[in-house]
């Protein structure tokens, strides 16, 4: 099997694994216990949240362990929306966000709050003069997400930001396709709130962060205990905490070398796709993207008969992202970009990790190919 799905989820790392493995069996005491058992849980916890906050450039006292990135983003748009309750409230997003993000917005506007989605460009980038044209009196947050989850397009973030400030609004990026992969560093990008998951940087499933800048707040979201700064109740995940912090450590370490392997990868992929298969169409191929993301639109055949084709080869791609997987519509993103219908329904999403190699490029590019006129030839 090739696995070239990574935006999607990643393998554990192996030394991550190990090192979060006795956290589930020798040493699974509860954290908040004052024996020797939990205080140990306790110290894995806290050096993970050091391991966190160096990665990122944060404080240790503004990191928050959560389940993941979709409930980090809820829980930091509908907080910021119930602590502006008693005022017009008004927040700006793009027209290519998450479905955690989105749908909250989507429920936001049931309470009453109005949003603006901000549209992009065909690279999927957000204008920042478009976004100053957005801002009114009563605009309380923006959230911009750092990196897209299908196409890669990397957002100007620190540009925002450093608007945003300037007006005292708050701003929110969803960086879980970033964190791990390029540098974030939470005062450089001059964000007030910023998402990430474990499971897309070699880490475990189940685990995610938020930084919340020192000074602000959120509702409680979960009431019981006092763990997590009194913010999420609930015996913590220390098996999964562990491994999130030393995921992190470990993919910051080895930033570099990956990005410049999976951008060789990338350009090798179109490179070979374009001598042989000229007409087929790379997205946001001239901007600033992520390293390892590719999706790639077939003019000829749908995204999902590719998919389904190259799975029965031993290739695991995507047409999109995994949390919309499932349903029979075209990708919003895609269709923010300009595609039609058709074009968004006839994508698949390439996303190189650290265990692919040049080798895997030549077998997808090979199972592409006879995938592809496969399809042609049938119609």
């Amino acid at each position: 099997m090739i696995y070239a799905d990574n935006a999607s989820t990643t393998k554990i790392s192996e030394s991550v694994y190990v090192k979060m493995l006795p956290f589930l069996h020798e040493q699974y005491g509860n954290a908040s216990n004052h024996y020797s058992l939990g205080s140990e849980a306790k110290k894995a916890i806290e050096h993970s949240r050091w391991q966190v906050a160096e990665a990122t450039g944060a404080d240790s006292s503004e990191i928050v362990f959560t389940s993941g990135g979709s409930e980090g983003n809820s829980w930091i748009l509908q907080g910021i929306a119930a602590n502006s309750d008693e005022q017009p409230n008004h927040v700006i997003t793009s027209s290519i966000e998450h479905p955690s993000v989105m749908n909250v917005c989507l429920a936001l506007e049931k309470r009453g709050v109005s949003v603006t989605y901000l549209p992009v460009d065909n690279n999927g980038r957000v204008s920042v003069f478009d976004l100053e044209a957005a801002l009114r009196h009563e605009t309380k947050a923006v959230s911009i997400m750092l990196v897209n989850n299908e196409i890669g397009t990397i957002q100007p973030i620190a540009e925002i930001g450093r608007l945003l400030n300037e007006r005292g609004i708050i701003f929110h990026t969803d960086a879980v396709q970033a964190v791990g992969h390029i540098p974030v560093n939470v005062v450089d990008l001059h964000i007030d709130f910023l998402t990430a998951s474990a499971h897309k940087f070699n880490g475990a499933k189940g685990t995610g962060f938020v930084y919340i800048k020192s000074g602000l707040s959120l509702p409680q979201i979960v009431y019981g205990g006092g763990q997590e700064h009194g913010m999420r109740a609930g015996t913590e995940n220390v098996a999964g905490i562990v491994a999130l912090g030393y995921a992190l450590e470990e993919s910051v370490t080895d930033m570099d070398n990956e990005n410049k392997k999976k951008n060789f990868l990338v350009q090798a992929t179109i490179d070979g796709l374009r001598t042989l298969v000229p007409e087929v169409l790379f997205i946001g191929e001239d901007t600033d993207r992520l390293p390892g993301i590719l999706n790639i639109v077939f003019p000829h055949a749908s995204g999902e008969a590719m998919m389904h084709l190259l799975d029965l080869k031993g290739i695991c791609v995507s047409t999109g992202s995994a949390c919309n997987s499932g349903k029979d519509e075209p990708s919003h993103t895609l269709l923010s970009l300009g595609l039609t219908n058709k074009q968004a329904k006839s994508s698949i999403r390439i996303s190189y990790g650290r265990y692919n190699t040049e080798e895997d490029v030549n077998s997808i590019v090979s199972a592409i190919i006879d995938s592809y006129n496969k399809i042609i030839a049938s119609v």
